[in-house]
């Protein structure tokens, strides 16, 4: 059944963003109110680059999840982006003035206090902004987007603080202040260069966002200089990407080397007579190291299972193959006959154990019979022997049956046979079995 043109405008209709669009005005007030760092807006840039230090700092995910919530660093950024879509250039001086400001005290504060800080180890949560790549593009830009469109919406709701998160704006520039106070230049320019993507794809989101909803340009600007503005930016735009494509496809290469590599330890690593104690896999350098405990192998076998590497798509990767023990070793013979010594003893315990056990078992049952005959006398004065034994008992499937069996000795054999029920009773009971016979003689 084909959409009837009336349905496609319904559906078209609930993308419309002019229904919601706040006034002009007011989103230009709201931008310029969000660029400045001073009293309020000062204040939580403080405070959230505190909280980003020590969620960074004591590898909390929710701390740093705080810094990001309460960060205010989208106010200039989104400035940057207003600024140039409707060519305010006096604008885009002051948010890049604001900008550099919280660039500069992030910096400065953070590297204070991981000087300052008795913990220097680099978390998961620091080690995570170190190694930008092309998806960290792809989330700064849809988080701009996200920010713009809710930004110029009547309706606001939860986006902002939702955009904020998911740039993640506060702890990379956190991190790359790590990165100063370690003097570790690969987090500081890892971390740093995160930073610039975000700042430049909201940028840049915002920019789109404003000309496609076609706000008013309130000042009148030369065509030259408009086109100028634009070079910049997409000059900007390619430098800051293209280094996020080789990252990314350096991410690629390695997830899809680490997968190969799972796939031939799991499927080739069988040695005979040898057992895989470890196996470590370095992306980077594209090696495989292969640890073995068992026989020595020799080294056609350690070739031929390197070799195997090029069923997986593996080429180029180098196969280390290494004896943890060997038991062809002299140190290690010696080792093993011990431990069968000391195995064998062990056995031997066990058997002794068992016996001891069973000894005690046949003395508690001849002592058991003596005790049940007390019992019995006055219940079953008839009754003037009893003894007791374990009885083993097969079927016509030699199926096995194990029972407790009690011959009863009496005087008035008919009288007892007639007790049977009740004395069969009593000693399930007595003995806290069900699988009792008795003989009465």
């Amino acid at each position: 059944m084909y959409l009837r043109t009336v349905d496609i405008q319904k559906i078209l209709a609930k993308f419309n963003l002019t229904s919601e669009r706040e006034d002009y005005h007011t989103i230009h007030d709201t931008v310029e109110k969000g660029i400045y760092f001073k009293g309020t807006n000062l204040w939580i840039l403080i405070f959230a680059i505190l909280i980003a230090c020590v969620g960074l700092n004591v590898n909390s995910t929710a701390v740093v999840i705080g810094a990001m919530l309460i960060s205010p660093l989208m106010g200039p950024i989104l400035g940057l982006g207003y600024s140039l879509a409707i060519y305010d250039f006096n604008l885009l001086r002051r948010s890049l003035v604001n900008y550099g400001f919280t660039v500069a005290s992030g910096l400065f504060a953070s590297t204070l206090y991981f000087l300052a800080t008795p913990l220097s180890e680099a978390h998961s949560e620091l080690l995570a902004r170190t190694q930008p790549n092309i998806y960290d593009v792809i989330v700064a830009l849809a988080g701009g987007l996200a920010g713009i469109v809710a930004l110029s919406s009547k309706q606001k709701g939860n986006v902002i603080p939702g955009a904020a998160i998911a740039t993640a704006l506060m702890p990379p520039l956190c991190t790359a202040g790590y990165g100063l106070a370690t003097a570790n230049w690969n987090y500081f320019f890892g971390a740093f260069y995160l930073f610039t993507i975000n700042t430049v794809f909201i940028a840049v989101a915002t920019l789109i966002t404003v000309r496609f909803l076609n706000y008013p340009i309130w000042q009148v600007t030369d065509q030259s200089i408009k086109k100028t503005a634009n070079r910049w930016v997409s000059a900007i735009v390619i430098v800051t990407v293209l280094p996020s494509v080789y990252f990314g496809y350096l991410l690629v290469q390695q997830e899809r080397f680490t997968r190969n590599a799972n796939a031939y330890i799991r499927n080739e690593s069988h040695i005979e007579g040898d057992y895989l104690l470890k196996s470590e896999i370095d992306p980077g350098k594209r090696t495989i190291r292969l640890i073995y405990g068992g026989r020595l192998i020799p080294e056609e076998v350690k070739e031929e299972v390197a070799s195997k590497t090029r069923f997986y798509d593996l080429e180029g990767a180098a196969v280390t193959i290494q004896q943890g023990f060997s038991l062809d070793d002299e140190n290690n013979e010696r080792l093993l006959a011990n431990n069968a010594q000391q195995a064998e003893i062990n056995r031997l315990r066990s058997d002794l154990a068992v016996a001891l056990h069973a000894q005690d078992s046949i003395n508690r049952s001849r002592q058991l019979g003596r005790q049940l005959l007390q019992e019995l006398k006055p219940l079953f004065p008839e009754i003037t022997s009893c003894g007791m034994a374990d009885q083993v008992v097969y079927d016509d499937s030699l199926r096995r049956h194990n029972y407790l069996s009690l011959f009863i000795g009496t005087t008035d054999r008919r009288k007892t046979e007639g007790n049977r029920p009740q004395l069969e009773a009593w000693l399930k009971s007595r003995l806290n079995t069900d699988s009792v016979k008795v003989y009465v003689e």
